[in-house]
């Protein structure tokens, strides 16, 4: 800005107010300045502007795994929200880790974002508690946070587990599979404390061996899938915790022709070209997203304090597949 004023020979507290389109400025003066920023290929420094103003029209999302297009959807979604109130994003990824989210998240609270939204890979968000107590907005997304006082906006994990393994247990199957990822994520042991609910629901007995945890890959699903069609008695249904584990599982029936039911959490591409029906629980991605910036906007524009209520985005079951 020093070289911007000196090029156009007016006051450093003249470019300051051109650069920030403050009112009644010459309109010559104004553009002896804009030229001369354009000549010296100035541009403003938006993050230093809102430092010094107290404000800043940036939120930040920390997402788990920003390869997984599950979160690329919910990303673009509360993008859009952000962009119709004049908000801009920055977007992370803690790769499921602990350490990288608790160093990204306080790292952009040091920059002074307007808010956050963090999909928890921690087991304790306790170290947000005082950027709350500032004033910092924080909306958990997917998983709930523990530690701190924040909104959280939640798939229908345990009611969709429930209604698609209750449908197996209402068609008649007897022996029912369930692949699950690590049950120590949030969303993995709710869906399979969904599962319980429907034995129980039904006056079954739920059987935890018929559960095979670790399922992180689809290669992971179909080695555990054809493991499970090699037993002596093997299942007449399958439920998968995932869309991965039901992409691997379905490679391994589809491979034997086995007469195996399935149905999975979580809709996927291309599952409506399957050459065999599947029961799928779906839900809007979207929504997901629109929520957690609608509701995190909503607090940084009022000044709102912290809360901790969970809103639950529902899931219905669909048919996939069977194509005549």
């Amino acid at each position: 800005m020093i070289d911007v004023a000196a090029a156009a020979g007016v006051s450093l507290k003249t470019v300051s107010r051109v650069i920030n389109n403050e009112p009644n400025v010459d309109g010559a003066m104004a553009a002896r300045v804009l030229g001369a920023a354009e000549q010296l290929g100035y541009h403003r420094n938006a993050l230093a502007a809102s430092l010094r103003s107290g404000t800043n029209d940036t939120i930040a999302f920390v997402s788990a795994d920003l390869s997984n297009t599950f979160y690329m959807q919910i990303a673009a979604a509360l993008s859009a929200v952000a962009v119709q109130r004049g908000m801009h994003v920055v977007m992370a990824s803690s790769e499921e880790d602990a350490a990288t989210e608790r160093r990204l998240a306080l790292d952009l609270c040091q920059r002074r974002v307007g808010g956050l939204i963090v999909v928890p890979a921690a087991s304790d968000q306790s170290y947000l508690a005082r950027e709350v107590e500032r004033g910092t907005p924080v909306v958990f997304l997917d998983r709930p946070g523990t530690g701190v006082a924040a909104d959280a906006v939640l798939l229908d994990n345990r009611g969709g587990a429930c209604a698609a393994v209750a449908e197996l247990l209402d068609a008649g199957h007897e022996r029912i599979a369930i692949l699950l990822d690590s049950p120590d994520i949030f969303t993995m042991a709710e869906r399979l404390a969904g599962a319980r609910d429907a034995f129980a629901a039904a006056g079954r007995e739920f059987d935890p061996a018929t559960v095979i945890a670790g399922i992180h890959t689809p290669r992971d699903a179909r080695g555990a899938m054809d493991r499970l069609l090699d037993a002596a008695a093997p299942p007449t249904a399958v439920f998968c915790g995932n869309n991965r584990a039901t992409v691997g599982a379905l490679e391994a029936i589809l491979a034997r022709e086995a007469d195996v039911a399935v149905s999975g959490f979580d809709d996927f591409e291309l599952a409506w070209m399957l050459p065999r029906r599947v029961r799928l629980v779906a839900y809007d991605v979207a929504e997901l997203g629109t929520r957690a910036a609608t509701t995190l906007l909503d607090r940084v524009a009022n000044g709102t304090p912290a809360a901790s209520a969970a809103q639950l985005v529902p899931t219905t079951l669909v048919d996939r597949g069977g194509r005549r």
